[in-house]
């Protein structure tokens, strides 16, 4: 009998640390998906020094373009972002996100739809690549392409009222 004490004892025991490590996954996964959701609420706010707050200082910005039967890659860094104002009314939607943490480092894979002066522009996926830094998780890198229906899904929702 002492046996099998010891045994449910242990098994106990790594169920319990099993249990601990899921939820640790799930509170970083919460906080990378935090920094995502805040860049879109930058991004509609149209506040482009909130933005890079929450980039690495060597971050870049790639937009991926397909036009005319052409591909198109446009770039920023960091410090770009940061000077550009926004001059048009933003309002960006995630939805369905996908995060992958492996330590250090994450990543967001999220579709979105974009208006423009409350009217349909386009939507795309964006991809947050980030990495935690002791301040938290920031931003190293966002791509984005820009896609039109079938191409891309609009928001679930429909439009904004």
């Amino acid at each position: 009998m002492p046996h099998l004490r010891r045994t449910c004892i242990a098994l106990v025991a790594t169920l319990l640390g099993l249990a601990a490590c899921t939820a640790a996954f799930a509170q970083e996964e919460a906080d990378v998906l935090a920094v995502a959701d805040a860049a879109l609420e930058r991004i509609t706010e149209e506040d482009s020094v909130g933005l890079t707050d929450l980039m690495i200082e060597q971050a870049m910005i790639y937009v991926g373009t397909y036009q005319d039967g052409e591909y198109g890659v446009r770039t920023s860094t960091y410090a770009e972002n940061r000077a550009r104002g926004f001059e048009v009314d933003l309002l960006e939607r995630g939805f369905d996100p996908t995060v992958m943490v492996s330590g250090a480092i994450a990543i967001v894979w999220y579709p979105y739809d974009i208006y423009v002066d409350s009217e349909w522009s386009h939507c795309g996926v964006d991809v947050f690549n980030m990495i935690k830094t002791n301040e938290g998780w920031r931003i190293a890198s966002l791509m984005y392409n820009v896609q039109q229906p079938p191409d891309c899904k609009p928001h679930p929702d429909g439009a904004p009222q």
